[in-house]
């Protein structure tokens, strides 16, 4: 019982995150959401499925759970983000290292989400 109280806490939360990401350009929509959906497999699926029919996030959820791809409008907007906010990283950083680390960092998350195979919501249906 107290496993489930946490779930359901915590993909409540990690939903709310999503929703408030949708707004605001630096804080990621689609990894909240995604860990929400996690959190109500565990915790109740009835919630799982609100999350995946949800007319707004329901689409990249299932893009994500059924094909591990996803849409070019949500690569190009995260591919932004994250740019725009190692880039503000490096530069508040004081020391070498640390700018060195995150460029490293950088350069393999860039790739390995550009690798990501690329589907559009339309195309997910079938």
């Amino acid at each position: 019982m107290v496993k489930k109280t946490l779930l359901l806490l915590c993909g409540w939360v990690c939903v709310a995150l999503g929703l408030v990401g949708a707004f605001l350009p630096l804080l990621p929509t689609t990894p909240f959401l995604l860990l929400a959906s996690a959190c109500f497999m565990r915790g109740s699926p009835k919630l799982n499925h609100w999350l995946l029919n949800h007319p707004r996030f329901g689409p990249i959820l299932q893009n994500w759970h059924h094909h591990r791809a996803v849409s070019k409008h949500v690569k190009r907007r995260a591919n932004i983000m994250i740019v725009a906010s190692f880039s503000l990283s490096i530069f508040l950083v004081p020391l070498l290292w640390h700018k060195v680390m995150l460029v490293g960092m950088l350069v393999i998350l860039l790739v390995w989400f550009n690798r990501l195979p690329e589907r559009d919501h339309s195309t997910a249906q079938g």
